[in-house]
């Protein structure tokens, strides 16, 4: 009875402490849990098979449709172990890697820093990792990928 008691007397005390719970911590805005919703990523494997980098993005028309909703724009972000770029028309290098909405290319591509407007929408901050704003002209799909001459990143599907 008396080891009963004990027990009894431990178990309504932790039993008190229980009020948060596993999602207790996990306080996202409307925008971040559209983001989460939104977000794909992939590896950039080369042409021999190995891999080369991930690729991430946002499809922001998703995240903010009040702001965009003119063209199609993303927020992404990629590490590669050879540093590269993305393609911008206005600065064309031939090292560049490609970001292509359904096999064209961006009208606006912006660099931006790791600490950025969009950088709230994500948890991963790496000063290894590249972001960008890429802007495509208005499509009826979302078929986002990132290639070079030697690797490619598999298609990023976003529902429209």
């Amino acid at each position: 009875m008396k080891t009963f008691l004990i027990i009894l007397t431990f178990l309504t005390l932790f039993s008190g402490c229980s009020k948060k719970n596993a999602f207790y911590e996990f306080k996202m805005d409307k925008e971040q849990e559209l983001a989460i919703s939104s977000l794909k990523s992939s590896k950039i494997v080369s042409k021999d098979g190995n891999v080369s980098g991930i690729f991430s993005a946002i499809y922001l028309n998703e995240v903010y449709p009040e702001t965009f909703h003119n063209d199609e724009t993303f927020f992404i972000f990629f590490f590669t172990k050879k540093e590269k770029k993305v393609f911008d028309q206005n600065k064309p290098s031939d090292t560049d890697l490609k970001v292509m909405l359904n096999s064209e290319l961006p009208i606006q591509v912006e660099e931006l820093s790791q600490e950025n407007r969009f950088s709230n929408l994500v948890d991963i901050k790496s000063d290894w990792n590249r972001y960008y704003i890429v802007t495509f002209e208005k499509a009826d799909k979302a078929d986002l990928v990132l290639e070079d001459a030697n690797a490619s990143s598999s298609i990023l599907k976003f529902k429209k």
